[in-house]
């Protein structure tokens, strides 16, 4: 039997329609499904780097402290030095001390008169000083 032109194209413009909604629906799910893929994706890509910086900074954090107790040793290891020569250098100075008062008590005029030259040199270089600066 023949078919009728007339039946037969809204029969095929429907079967087209039908076809292009399928397409569509297929087109819009593969759609959704890749948006769904690459959101699950950068999820996990944040989680891992969450992860990354929390192992960072777990590691990070060790080894500042290591750097400032190693710091801290070092401040109190100066501090110690510091002392040991302040003390020495005291040490020195009353060593010193009692060497010139032993010597002024065992020669007193030889002790005066070089105090006397000390201070006539160290006058005159204060005077000297003074007339180089007052002249410029």
């Amino acid at each position: 039997m023949p078919t009728n032109p007339t039946t037969a194209a809204p029969a095929a413009l429907r079967d087209g329609a039908n076809a292009a909604r399928e397409l569509s629906a297929d087109v819009l799910q593969s759609a959704e499904e890749a948006v769904e893929n690459t959101r699950n994706f950068a999820n996990h890509q944040l989680d891992r780097a969450h992860d990354k910086v929390r192992d960072l900074r777990g590691n990070v954090e060790p080894a500042i402290d290591r750097l400032a107790a190693r710091a801290q040793d070092v401040a109190t290891r100066g501090i110690h030095a510091a002392s040991d020569a302040s003390a020495k250098v005291q040490k020195q100075i009353n060593h010193y001390a009692e060497a010139t008062g032993k010597y002024v008590a065992e020669q007193p005029v030889k002790s005066v008169l070089i105090a006397a030259a000390a201070g006539a040199a160290l006058a005159a270089l204060v005077m000297a000083a003074r007339r180089s600066h007052t002249r410029y």
